[in-house]
């Protein structure tokens, strides 16, 4: 098959099956669905590759505000850089060849701490720190919702990650092998 169309297909399939996992978690909070949002998008750079994983990375927040999971649209810019450093360090500690329990455990460690340091710098220093000011005053950010998001963008990000990702390392084996990859 066209590696062009494969490349589509896959990652055309890992945005169908994050969207319908965002939908059906909803109702059960931020640990299951983020969980398994990190968990499509670790299976998805281990297994489809690079590109497909910051594609789907780059869209997840787009999708997840669109449905209602992401509190605010400020924060989607920073869901985006938290899941492409997120997918990027999977892949580049992991290597293309990622069968080696020791580099997958280093690098699903490495990016879950990433992701959650890139999220809580951007939402608690800057959206909820430098910029709050600012953002209240265009109207751009209410009072309660400076409350509630770094609460929201702190520890469950690690824990989501960190989830998300050993689920990946349990999943990603059994599925290259599927696919023959």
């Amino acid at each position: 098959m066209n590696k062009r169309i494969m490349w589509i297909t896959e990652t055309a399939v890992m945005l169908a099956l994050l969207v319908t996992l965002q939908a059906l978690t909803k109702a059960a909070g931020q640990l299951v669905t983020g969980s398994c949002v990190n968990a499509v998008l670790a299976v998805t750079v281990l297994v489809a590759g690079l590109y497909s994983g910051i594609t789907v990375a780059v869209i997840s927040p787009v999708l997840a505000y669109l449905l209602g999971i992401a509190p605010q649209i400020l924060t989607v810019p920073a869901i985006m850089a938290g899941n492409t450093v997120f997918v990027v360090l999977l892949y580049l500690i992991a290597g293309k060849d990622c069968r080696k329990l020791v580099r997958q455990i280093a690098a699903w460690l490495s990016a879950a701490v990433a992701k959650f340091a890139v999220l809580y710098w951007i939402v608690n220093f800057l959206i909820c720190g430098v910029l709050a000011d600012r953002l209240l005053a265009a109207g751009l950010l209410k009072a309660p919702m400076l409350k509630a998001l770094p609460a929201t963008f702190s520890w469950p990000q690690l824990f989501t990650a960190l989830i998300g990702g050993g689920l990946a390392i349990l999943i990603t084996p059994v599925l290259r092998k599927a696919l023959k990859k």
